[in-house]
This record gives C-alpha cells, sequence and structure tokens, in this order.
C-alpha cells in the first residue's frame, strides 16, 4: 500500500496578504527597503529643530524641518535660500539661516532695508522689519553671507556670518 505525500497547508488570505506567497523573500525586501530608508534619512534627509526667534516667521521655535544634504550637488547656493550651516560650533549644532548676500557682492543694511552692492534688495519673507543699521561690508569670494529671516530683533542679537561653502550642509526641504 503506497503512501501520498502531504501538500504544505496553503496559507490564509490574511497571511497571503501580509508576506506573500514567500514570506522569506518578503522579510529580505523589508530589510532593504529599511536600510534604504536609514541611508536617506542619514545622508540626504537631516531633520533639525529650531530652537529660537530669529528665522521668524518662516520657522517658528521648537518646530522640526528637514533639510536636503544634495540640493547643492549640481548648483550653488542662491540668495533667498533657507540653509542649514555649520559654523564650527560643534558637529551636531547648525543654524538655520538665510542666503541675503553671495561671494563677491557687498551686503549693508539702513533702516532695516537689505542693500547689495548699493541697490535695495526686496525681501518679501522679511514681515518684521526693524532699523538694523550695518555698513556696506564685502562679502569674500569664497563665502556667504547669511542672516535669519526676523528683522526685528536687534542686529547684535542675531547669529549672522559669512560662512564658506563647505560649511552649508543643505536647503530646507519645503
Amino acid at each position: 500500500m503506497g503512501t501520498t505525500a502531504d501538500a504544505a497547508p496553503e496559507p490564509s488570505g490574511l497571511n497571503r496578504v501580509l508576506f506573500g506567497r514567500n514570506p522569506q523573500r518578503t522579510l529580505v525586501r523589508v530589510i532593504i527597503l529599511l536600510a534604504v530608508c536609514g541611508v536617506v534619512r542619514g545622508f540626504v534627509l537631516l531633520p533639525i529643530k529650531v530652537e529660537g526667534p530669529s528665522m521668524l516667521p518662516t520657522c517658528q521655535d521648537s518646530s522640526v524641518h528637514v533639510i536636503n544634504r544634495l540640493s547643492y550637488l549640481f548648483h550653488e547656493p542662491q540668495r533667498g535660500d533657507v540653509v542649514a550651516i555649520r559654523f564650527l560650533a560643534g558637529e551636531h549644532i547648525v543654524y538655520l539661516k538665510r542666503i541675503v548676500g553671495l561671494p563677491g557682492e557687498t551686503v549693508a543694511f539702513h533702516n532695516g532695508q537689505l542693500y547689495i552692492n548699493g541697490q535695495a534688495v526686496a525681501e518679501p519673507y522679511v514681515r518684521l522689519r526693524g532699523n538694523w543699521e550695518h555698513e556696506a561690508k564685502p562679502v569674500p569670494l569664497d563665502r556667504y553671507y547669511v542672516v535669519g529671516d526676523n528683522r526685528d530683533m536687534e542686529f547684535e542679537e542675531h547669529e549672522k556670518g559669512r560662512p564658506t561653502r563647505d560649511l552649508i550642509v543643505g536647503k530646507l526641504l519645503l
């Protein structure tokens, strides 16, 4: 008398939806997907938390934003870009600032108005305009001039500066 081999039980409908016909293959796909997401989050997208009012109203205090670290892979930063910058204060500390002056330009503020090379520049993103006074200063050819959007704060209270290109981590996403 011959015996018949028992056939493997067919997976239930729910198991098939969750794991597919081949659970081992599905597990490999999930591991690869998680690894890709980790690489994207760790090397391409950088979440940062804003601390302080210097970027009001563009970015609220204690809000979390995402920086695209690949945004300047094929082109240089432009005036008006909101960027994350490492000001040598520590590897995990970055500042969120707006680029207002490009390499080789002269930057000044008179009665809160930005002047580039002696010409007034429209800044539609500035809603809180103070009375900043800052004499014209040239931006070195290897640097950018950055400052926060909240111009109602005293000029001296702002973290501002002229970082080199290598200190710009990336551009604010959205």
